[in-house]
């Protein structure tokens, strides 16, 4: 399963920094990756939903520590890319999550 494409969306928030879509082999996507800054780094937080008992699970996730590193540095490579582009760096992610126009 090859990643054929990595949008990332920053936002202005402390310990959230960004938003990402992952797209597999140009059929699968995945929306709502997080990049959150941790203690000690940053690091991809998988879509979640809470649980009855209040706890967060995941919806979807790596199954294997390979996939997951891979994951992790292609989405910072991106990550690290946008911040450095002044014209995607200011992309807005309630802008493209909830624009209807195709030429948003």
């Amino acid at each position: 399963m090859d990643i054929t494409e990595i949008k990332v969306y920053p936002v202005n928030e402390d310990k959230l920094k960004a938003y990402v879509t992952v797209t597999f082999d140009n059929c699968f996507v995945v929306r709502d990756l997080k990049i959150i800054q941790g203690n000690n780094r940053l690091f991809v937080a998988m879509p979640s939903r809470r649980m009855k008992d209040g706890s967060f699970r995941d919806v979807v996730h790596p199954s294997n520590s390979d996939m997951r590193d891979l994951l992790e540095k292609r989405i910072f490579e991106k990550y690290n890319e946008v911040l450095k582009s002044p014209e995607l760096g200011a992309r807005n992610y309630e802008h493209e999550t909830t624009s209807t126009s195709p030429s948003a």
